[in-house]
Parts: structure tokens; C-alpha cells; sequence
């Protein structure tokens, strides 16, 4: 079998013991007697075998004089020391070896039957740039270093896997030139050195098979198990990618194993919930814990005896249990243990992650063998805690992070177009601190910015409101009614005729009128006098049973009442609003491209939105009045987008709720100021909070000198003081009305006064509306109600 290189490299490889044996040459004309004998006998025993100075590339010749060779090597391979030393003769850059110490063929062999030995951490293109650098040491003379660890992943007999560092030998290899080697100066070792990733390079300047290596390499290899665990662990816990992997406690538990040397070792972890004094679960794959099992959460004194509980939570030491059954023997009603048991561990350490403060967790190994874990071994994570307690600091620090992030988000209106004004206010405020300035966080204030309002209400909201629970309650009491006259009729007790005339008074209260507590009233009324009963005659009257469990059936069990109208209602609205907030929200980010600006919309009987655009809003972008007009335009348009989904979504809805539109417009520019208590902003000073005055009342305007509201179904009402916008508007909606937006039907009008308020007036336009997206005709509120429901 002729040796081949299992990858291309620029060296070519000879088997051969020259240079070895040129060290015996001298030591035969020695003064050392002994060695000079020793020398000649081993140089004698060579001689009929030149080839093995001159070097082969047949490997056959390996097995063929391994005698010979074994005679050759004695000295680096010393018999006294092959059962303990870890050690090959090998070809280097090339899976060759031979001349194994015992204990290395003992390792291969409890690896077990079709293992193949390689280097785990090295590319196979890194092979020939590696080469390469030798070459380019110990042939051109450029100094590079590009020495790597390198390591064998090699399964125990247990299957557990064990790491050796390799360190080589290379004082028995030379390395000379071929035919095809090239000359090189500095000039082509900087390029290769500024393009280390490009092999064809590297190809070019130091051809494949330009070298020969003649001679071998000694492997001497060294059991770094441990150390290679605890790094693994650390990389692991630092690697936040590593950590969010679907591998990532497989691999975890991997490390372990190797670590301690036990296949069946188990690792699991729970946190500590200082507040509450309880272990919970970690949320992540394949985490679980021994101490919860299957459970959520566990209080710590009930998971836990006396004594576990002291040495874990008060002196945070290690609680070592290395035979389950003898301590579950003497401590028969221990929850731990018997909850260890319950999962077949024989063995465990509970290991408190604290630091050095306060608990934050524990870590859990076990075992389903008795004293594989012990006192002695539980002295390995001495060397991995400090890893673990800072992964988990800094877990708890991301978590605190990310729920700040989520308030950010979800319960604060610091909008992305103001972020910036917030970030540096942020950046001052932290390198003031970090001068020893103890400063405040200065409150955020965007003067000269124009407000834009919208809002598309739910008409009549409070009435459908009230009708749904009105009905909801007349047919509970209804119920009611039928238990206790049934209740009345088997058993002639008066408590149920005077149950069933206060049901009777209240059910002709509310097909009179729904008052505002009368439906707290009543449903007090069912639970603390009418449920008792119930379930007393449930327990006592089967004939009335079937009549209390229909009652039962049609009660919500998060209202405690009947839900079937308000729930109607509530989907309604719900969807209403998730259907209109989400169209302005998609419009949103285009507008934002057109210019920064801010923007707030919140949910209520529908959807209102608040917008300000200004010079001081816009971080580098600057501003023109075109802006403003440009938004404005756009808060029409999208109005009537909204406006138009809504009525296509209105047949598919519980109860066909009405909406109307109305915009205000305010011809003055003002300031907001972020309220810090309130986390939002709103218009700062007191002749500002003119413009929230009118906002919150100008839904209820009427038109002056009648009793119509200004708001209407099928019609946009934007309301505004100057006669300048009434221009800029009345243009828009004629620009608007030849795209298919509203009719000719415009109306100008004078509004009542509100409180407080004087002087403001009305453009009530006529929408225009699409049957569906695709669809080119256009109707009228009106038109589209008739099409709709033929």
C-alpha cells in the first residue's frame, strides 16, 4: 500500500529514521562506552534495511519492520514508561501512526470498534496553509507563527468523551525542496500574509507536493478533559446564540459528563425567586430541574427539608446526597428526597449559583447510581461556578433589560421618531453620574410643533353598549325565575318566594331603563344570596338539577354573568379597532418616511390618533411648512382608507355597529413636554391645553342653532377656527372628490359653543365608498347599505 496524502498539501511525505539515526552514528564513536555500544547494536540492527534511512512511502513497510523499528525508537519510546505515557510516532499533517505506547493503544481500543482518529479542530484548508508556514520557517528562513492547540475527541469505554492536547515533536524531520519549489521574497510573503483566507493563493506561491518532509513526527498526548470541559462551559454560558440553540443543554449536559467522567450524569437548573422564596423553572429548551420535576414553581421550604434549606438559601454550600436510599431511609417524609426518588436518582448535588448577596438559583446534577456523586467529586465545580454565577447575573441583567424594553414599548408612548432626544439625554445623564455630578433627568420639551387629531368613533356605543348588557341580564334573571318557581312548587319554603320577588322586582327594573349600578347590584344579588341557594338545591332536588346546570352553562366564568350580547359587543368593538389600528398603523411608517414626526394612537369606542410635526421634532432632516400640508393631505386619505376597510368589514361582525370621522385642525403651533409620571407626552402650559379642551369635546358638538350632531355615519367632519383652513381644506376635498374619494355633498357649518370653547366651525363632507378593493364604483353611506344587504 503506497502512501497518499488524504488532502492536498505542499509537502510530500517520507516515512524515514535518518536523522534519528545520524545521532546513533555519532554516539557509536563516542567516549561513553555504554551508549557507543548501544548505538552500534541498534545501527547494526538497521543496516540490511537501508530503505528506512533512505525513506518509502510504502506504508506496508511499517508493519512489515516494526521490529526493527521498535528497536530504532526504544530510546523515545521508553518501556518502562509505555503503560503511563500517551504517546505515537506519526507522519505529520497526515492521520499516520505507529509505534503507539500501551496506554495509547488501550485508549483507542476502549474507543471501541470503527472509531477513526482525527484532528477535531483543524480545517482541512487550514491543513495546507499550516504546512505552509513551516515551510516558510524552516526553508526560506521569514519568521511566522502559526502555532494552534491541537486535540483527539476520543469516547472512554464508557462512552464518555475525553479530550488530549497533542504537542509534536519534530526534531527527527527534515524538510527540503523539490524540482517545482519557487523562490520567494518578502514582497510574496506580505502578500500571503494580507490574504491568509485565500488558498489558491497560497497554492501559487507554495505549489502542492513542492516539499518533501522526510522523517516522522513524535505525538506526545496529554488528557485535558477537565480543562477543555470548563472551557467549553465557559464559552457556552458567555455565547448567547449558544445559549438560545435547541442543542445547547445537550451539549451542556455533554461537557458535564466529560467533566465528572459519568455517562448517566444529569444536569438541571431552577431560579430562585427571592420575593416569594420559591425555586421556578427556567423557560429555554431541554432545561429541566430535579428539584420542580414536573411542576412550575415549588415553595423553597416545601421543596426542601431543614437542613438542605440552611445550607442552600442561608449559607449558599453545596448539598451533596451520595446515596438517596440510605438518606430517604432516615428521613421517610423529606419532600426532596422523595421527589429525587420519584425520578429514579440515586445520586445528586443541589449547587447554589449565588453572589456571594443573594441566591439566584441553583444547580442541579444527579445520577441514577449510588455515590457517583459525592463530597469528592462535587469539588470539580469549584472551577465552574464563577462561569455559571456570571451567566446567570448577566441572564437576569438581559431579562431586566428586556422588560424594560417591553414597558418601553408597549406602555409608554416614547415614540422612534423623539427616541433620539431621549438617547442623549440618556448619554448625559450616565457621564454625568459617572463624574460624581448626581444628576436628574431633564424633562423632554418640543417647542414650535404643529398638532394634527383624528378620530373615527363608534356611534352610539354607549347605547349598544347598555342594550347588550340590559338584555344579558333579562335573560339571567329569566333563569333565575324558572329555579325558584320550580323551587317554590316541590317545596313551599318562603325564602324562595321572597328570592323570587326581589328577581321579578329587578327584572321589571331593567326592561324599564338600565341604570348606572344596576347591573353591580344585581349580580351581587346572584352570587351572595341566589348561588348559595342553587347549589344547596343542586345537592337536595334532583328534579330541579338539570334546570340549575342549563343556568350554570350560559354563565361566562371570567364575569361571573351572562355574556352572550356584551360578548357580541365587546368583539365588535375589539375588532373594529384592531382592523382601524391597524390600517393607520401600516400608513404610519409610510408617512414617517415623508418626514419624522410624532405620533400616538390609542384604542377606546374606536380609534383616535395624535400627531406633531416640527423643525424640533426632526433630528437632521429640515423643516418646511410644505410638510405639515403634505400630512395633512395624507390624514384625509387615510381616514377615508379607514373608513372604507371598516364598512367592508361591518357584515362580518356580531352587531353592525356605525362609525364617523372626525379631524380637528389647529392653526397654531405649541409645545409638548413628556410627562415623567405619566410616561407620555402632552401640550405643555396653560394656553396650550386650549387645543386638549377642544380635542375631548368636540365629538359632542351640534350644529348651531339645531339638535343634529356634528358627527355622522357615511360623512367626514373636519373642524377647525380660521378662515385659512377652511380653504386649504375645502381645496383638499376638491382634489380628494376627483379621485373617487366624496361626493359633491360638502357642508360648511357653524357649531354651538362648547364650554369654553367659541367660534369654531365645520367642513362636513359625503364619503364615498368601495364595495371591495378591487372594485372601480363608488357609493354613498346610503347606496352601500342597500348593495351590502342585497
Amino acid at each position: 500500500m503506497k502512501f497518499e496524502n488524504e488532502i492536498e498539501l505542499p509537502l510530500k511525505s517520507l516515512v524515514s529514521f535518518d536523522k534519528l539515526l545520524k545521532q546513533y552514528d555519532k554516539m557509536a564513536v563516542g567516549n561513553d562506552l555504554f551508549l557507543a555500544q548501544k548505538a552500534r547494536f541498534i545501527l547494526n540492527y538497521q543496516k540490511p534495511y537501508p530503505e528506512l534511512r533512505d525513506g518509502f512511502t510504502d506504508l506496508t513497510l511499517l508493519d512489515k519492520h516494526k521490529d526493527v523499528i521498535n528497536v530504532i525508537l526504544q530510546d523515545t519510546f521508553s518501556e518502562v514508561l509505555t503503560k503511563n505515557e500517551i504517546k505515537a510516532a506519526s507522519l505529520p499533517y497526515a492521520n499516520v501512526i505507529f509505534n503507539s505506547s500501551e496506554r495509547f493503544k488501550k485508549i483507542i481500543e476502549d474507543a471501541g470498534e470503527g472509531f477513526e482518529l482525527e484532528i477535531k479542530n483543524v480545517e482541512e484548508r487550514l491543513n495546507y496553509i499550516m504546512a505552509s508556514t513551516v515551510i516558510l520557517n524552516f526553508h526560506y528562513g521569514f519568521n511566522l507563527d502559526f502555532r494552534r492547540p491541537m486535540f483527539y475527541e476520543i469516547p472512554d469505554k464508557n462512552g464518555v468523551m475525553r479530550h488530549y492536547r497533542i504537542l509534536y515533536n519534530a526534531d527527527f524531520i527534515d524538510i527540503k525542496p523539490n524540482k517545482n519549489a519557487k523562490k520567494l521574497t518578502q514582497a510574496d510573503v506580505d502578500e500571503l500574509l494580507e490574504n491568509f483566507d485565500n488558498l489558491e493563493l497560497w497554492k501559487e506561491k507554495i505549489p502542492p507536493n513542492s516539499f518533501t518532509s522526510k522523517g516522522f513526527v513524535i505525538s506526545n498526548m496529554f488528557d485535558v478533559t477537565a480543562e477543555h470541559s470548563i472551557s467549553e462551559i465557559k464559552s457556552s454560558l458567555i455565547s448567547s446564540d449558544k445559549r438560545g440553540s435547541e442543542f445547547f443543554m445537550e451539549d451542556f449536559q455533554n461537557t458535564f459528563k466529560s467533566l465528572f467522567g459519568l455517562p448517566n450524569l444529569k444536569v438541571g437548573f431552577s431560579i430562585h425567586n427571592s420575593k416569594e422564596d420559591t425555586f421556578e423553572k427556567v423557560h429555554g429548551i431541554g432545561i429541566e430541574s430535579f428539584i420542580l420535576n414536573k411542576s412550575a414553581n415549588v415553595d423553597c421550604k416545601t421543596a426542601l427539608c431543614k437542613n438542605t434549606y440552611e445550607t442552600i438559601l442561608k449559607e449558599h454550600k453545596y448539598f451533596v446526597i451520595s446515596d438517596l436510599d440510605k438518606y430517604a431511609k432516615s428521613a421517610p417524609d423529606n419532600n426532596l428526597y422523595a421527589t429525587l426518588a420519584e425520578q429514579g436518582i440515586k445520586s445528586a448535588i443541589i449547587a447554589p449559583i449565588s453572589d456571594g448577596k443573594q441566591l439566584l438559583g441553583v444547580l442541579e446534577l444527579a445520577s441514577t447510581k449510588r455515590y457517583n456523586l459525592n463530597n469528592v467529586n462535587a469539588q470539580k465545580l469549584q472551577d465552574v461556578m464563577p462561569y455559571i454565577v456570571t451567566a446567570v447575573l448577566r441572564s437576569k441583567a438581559e431579562e431586566e433589560n428586556l422588560i424594560e424594553a417591553v414597558i418601553q414599548q408597549e406602555c409608554t408612548t416614547v415614540h422612534s421618531s423623539v427616541l433620539w432626544r431621549f438617547e442623549n439625554e440618556a448619554i448625559r445623564f450616565i457621564r454625568a453620574d459617572a463624574e460624581g455630578l448626581d444628576p436628574t433627568f431633564k424633562e423632554i420639551v418640543f417647542k414650535d410643533v404643529h398638532p394634527l387629531y383624528g378620530q373615527i368613533d363608534i356611534k352610539d356605543s354607549s347605547t349598544f353598549r347598555n342594550n347588550s348588557i340590559q338584555k344579558d341580564l333579562l335573560i339571567q334573571l329569566t333563569e333565575v325565575n324558572n329555579v325558584l318557581t320550580k323551587a317554590w312548587e316541590i317545596n313551599k319554603l318562603h325564602i324562595y318566594e321572597e328570592l323570587l320577588f326581589r328577581s321579578n322586582s329587578y327584572l321589571d327594573e331593567v326592561k324599564e331603563i338600565l341604570n348606572t349600578n344596576s347591573e353591580q347590584t344585581i349580580l351581587e344579588f346572584i352570587k351572595k344570596e341566589i348561588a348559595p341557594v342553587f347549589k344547596h338545591l343542586k345537592n337536595t332536588e334532583p328534579k330541579i338539577a338539570n334546570l340549575i346546570n342549563t343556568y350554570e352553562e350560559g354563565i361566562d366564568p371570567n364575569t361571573g354573568s351572562y355574556y352572550d350580547h356584551r360578548k357580541n359587543y365587546d368583539q365588535s368593538v375589539m375588532k373594529i379597532n384592531e382592523k382601524l389600528a391597524q390600517v393607520l398603523d401600516k400608513k404610519q411608517v409610510e408617512a414617517q418616511e415623508m418626514f419624522p414626526h410624532y405620533f400616538e394612537r390609542y384604542k377606546t369606542d374606536g380609534v383616535e390618533h395624535n400627531i406633531y410635526i416640527g423643525e424640533s421634532i426632526s433630528q437632521s432632516k429640515e423643516y418646511n411648512p410644505f410638510y405639515l400640508k403634505n400630512l395633512r393631505l395624507w390624514q384625509l386619505q387615510v381616514m377615508y382608507d379607514m373608513e372604507n376597510e371598516y364598512y367592508n368589514l361591518k357584515p362580518k361582525l356580531p352587531i353592525a355597529l356605525d362609525v364617523a370621522s372626525l379631524l380637528l385642525v389647529y392653526n397654531t403651533s405649541l409645545s409638548i413636554r413628556f410627562r415623567m409620571d405619566e410616561k407620555r407626552f402632552d401640550v405643555d402650559g396653560t394656553y396650550n391645553a386650549r387645543y386638549e379642551v377642544i380635542k375631548k369635546r368636540i365629538d359632542k358638538s351640534y350644529i348651531k342653532g339645531t339638535n343634529e350632531r356634528l358627527t355622522q355615519k357615511g360623512k367626514l367632519s373636519i373642524v377647525y377656527s380660521q378662515k385659512k383652513d377652511e380653504l386649504e381644506y375645502l381645496r383638499y376635498i376638491r382634489f380628494l372628490r376627483s379621485k373617487g374619494y366624496f361626493s359633491k355633498n360638502v357642508e360648511v357649518l357653524e357649531l354651538e359653543g362648547l364650554q369654553g370653547v367659541a367660534g369654531l366651525k365645520a367642513i362636513r363632507v359625503e364619503i364615498l365608498y368601495k364595495k371591495d378593493k378591487e372594485s372601480k364604483e363608488t357609493y354613498t353611506y346610503d347606496d352601500l347599505m342597500h348593495e351590502l344587504k342585497h
